[in-house]
């Protein structure tokens, strides 16, 4: 009799213990399956993000590209007016640079027109003719040192030089028993070189040896 209980008791147990295994394993099935799923469930839900479309992309690139173009075309503008408003300046500057050019040596001028009138208004009262032609001689003198010194004007034709076709203007030729070679015999108007270039020419009768 009590082996027979005793063997209830025992299947009893062992079927306990089976069962908690299997609700254990079971526990441990549904863990790992929700584990799964969930994993699933986050990979899903990343694959759900929608990609870009072509039309999207294409939108995108072009907004893009007509922003750059809006800026450069804003520099173009801008560099366009810098452009036109330098050029506009150079303008005046050679405009002015041309009208004025002549303003230093007209202002250096002035000093010889002062002498000059200082000599005119002298002469109505001069007894002397040579004191008139003394202050001219002088007025010349000062004109022609300040045009060579500050303007490097130089002045040239002396008679018995060397005719020079380049730099003389023959307005006449006569024989010399006594030339060996053509030489100025006579200057009408002196030649001027504003330093080595002509700005004009002397006028003069030449000597020319004779045949």
């Amino acid at each position: 009799m009590l082996n027979e209980e005793n063997q209830e008791v025992e299947a009893q147990t062992v079927s306990e213990s089976n069962q908690k295994a299997e609700n254990q394993n079971a526990e441990e099935q549904c863990t790992a399956t929700n584990s799964e799923c969930a994993d699933e469930q986050c990979e899903n839900e990343q694959n759900t993000e929608v990609p870009q479309s072509q039309e999207e992309i294409l939108t995108a690139k072009v907004a893009s590209l007509e922003a750059e173009v809006a800026d450069l075309k804003e520099q173009l503008l801008r560099r366009a007016a810098d452009f036109d408003n330098y050029r506009k300046r150079m303008i005046k500057e050679k405009q002015d640079a041309y009208d004025y050019a002549n303003a230093n040596l007209l202002g250096d001028l002035l000093d010889s027109l002062d002498n000059f009138d200082r000599t005119i208004e002298a002469a109505n009262s001069a007894t002397d003719p040579k004191v008139i032609a003394d202050g001219v001689k002088m007025i010349n003198k000062s004109l022609v040192k300040m045009l060579e010194d500050k303007y490097n004007l130089v002045c040239y034709g002396k008679e018995g030089e060397e005719f020079n076709p380049e730099e003389h203007e023959a307005i006449g030729r006569m024989e010399d028993e006594k030339a060996k070679k053509e030489t100025l015999k006579q200057v009408y108007l002196k030649g001027y070189k504003l330093k080595d270039k002509i700005i004009r020419n002397a006028k003069v009768m030449v000597s020319v040896p004779k045949a």
